[in-house]
């Protein structure tokens, strides 16, 4: 038995300000009812659940899953702070920045990003994201069948994330390796300790490249970016490239992941963006609101009530952010895919603070990939009878997606 099964095995005593009505029992890392529809499944299992509840596995800790909850969560650092964010609870917690920091403190560091991840800055490098997004699709096409996640969604975020950071991208498959093993092991301590020295280690070699070799890439405006009067010192900078690799080379991928796992099952929504591309942006919208893969961790560090719950410092809590986005509460029809609806807000990016900082990116990269996809192929569906693996926890993630296509010649660019 592995330290997670051991820990979640072995149920926690409710502590006695936790009312009877607000218990109940979910693994995070492990539930038997979550399955390859991790999001619509996830919000099956806890229908029956209250907004805010209390689960006695993993070290017991709190799970918020209702969209005003999770907005009160998120946007209060002053009562939940992002200071630690492993459940259960660890000695020495991983450091991100700006993730790892409440306001005033990330602020600086989020300025130092927004440059090279603001609407302008996307914009300018969507004809490499086309390019990138082109060449994959052409390599799959006239063969009539791919794993999706394997040939095309862990390939294409990460090719851009490592463009913009200045990286070697012949390593492309190394480094895509590193971060799934990493979030593979998110209840392990030991190893996560590990494979972050790696990641580490790769991070402090390209920032010694870059201030050998100045470019215009992510790394070199780290290296020089002012910050308050000063440039960041080599921790600093470590801590927060530490961050954008891991979200650089899983998150997109596995949003873009669910989201053509949903697509391939609707022939119609196909036709319907194959023969009108300009509804692609509100496919994009609506798959990012419907499979977010994040789910975010806060730490209790004064005492605050929501609804019935209380809760008290040195807690853990867990918010649910796909289930903010599906909350009957605010969406008509929450569970279903409706390229239709108008647009509103949902919480698949987070909300107030921390705000996910690539948000504008990671929906460039979905519309961009899914215009040169239905170019090439218009219609396709999954290879039945395969099985999809898929990862829970704090990161979700769709491991494999096998579909099939009858492929068609190409018309033009």
């Amino acid at each position: 038995m592995n330290a997670h099964a051991a820990v979640a095995a072995a149920p926690r005593p409710v502590p006695a300000h936790v009312p009877p009505e607000l218990v109940f029992d979910f693994d995070i890392y492990a539930d038997a009812r979550i399955g390859e529809d991790v999001q619509g499944t996830y919000a099956a299992a806890l229908t029956d659940a209250p907004p805010v509840f209390w689960t006695t596995l993993n070290g017991g800790h709190w799970i918020v899953k209702a969209f005003d909850a999770i907005t009160a969560v998120v946007t209060d650092p002053e009562h939940f702070s992002v200071r630690e964010m492993q459940i259960p609870r660890v000695a020495n917690p991983p450091f991100f920045i700006p993730l790892s920091l409440d306001p005033p403190e990330n602020l600086p560091y989020r300025r130092a990003m927004m440059p090279m991840f603001g609407p302008v800055a996307i914009k300018a490098i969507e004809p490499q994201i086309r390019d990138w997004a082109q060449k994959l699709v052409d390599q799959v096409a006239a063969s009539g069948r791919c794993d999706f996640q394997g040939d095309v969604s862990k390939v294409f975020p990460v090719s851009v994330f490592m463009e913009l950071m200045g990286m070697d991208l012949a390593r492309l498959r190394e480094f895509r390796e590193l971060a799934e093993a990493f979030f593979d092991n998110q209840n392990n301590a030991e190893e996560m300790g590990r494979l972050s020295g790696l990641i580490l280690g790769e991070m402090k070699a390209l920032i010694e490249e870059k201030r050998a070799n100045p470019d215009d890439k992510l790394m070199s405006h780290f290296i020089t970016v002012d910050i308050g009067g000063r440039t960041m010192n080599e921790d600093e900078i470590l801590a927060m490239s530490f961050v954008l690799f891991l979200g650089g080379m899983d998150t997109v991928t596995n949003v873009t992941g669910f989201a053509y796992q949903q697509l391939a099952q609707m022939p119609e929504l196909q036709a319907r963006l194959a023969a009108d591309p300009s509804l692609i942006p509100a496919f994009a919208d609506e798959a990012i609101r419907l499979y977010g893969v994040v789910n975010t961790p806060r730490l209790v560090v004064q005492e605050q009530t929501i609804g019935a719950a209380t809760f008290k410092p040195g807690e853990m809590v867990l918010c649910v952010l796909c289930l903010g986005s599906r909350d009957p509460a605010k969406f008509d029809a929450p569970n279903a895919f409706d390229i239709d609806r108008k647009r509103t807000a949902h919480l698949t990016f987070s909300s107030g603070p921390h705000l996910c900082i690539g948000h504008v990116l990671g929906r460039a990269e979905l519309r961009i990939l899914t215009e040169e996809w239905v170019k090439r192929i218009p219609s396709f569906k999954p290879v039945a009878g395969e099985k999809h693996a898929v990862r829970t926890g704090t990161v979700m993630a769709l491991e494999n997606l096998p579909l099939e296509w009858t492929p068609v010649e190409r018309t033009g660019a």
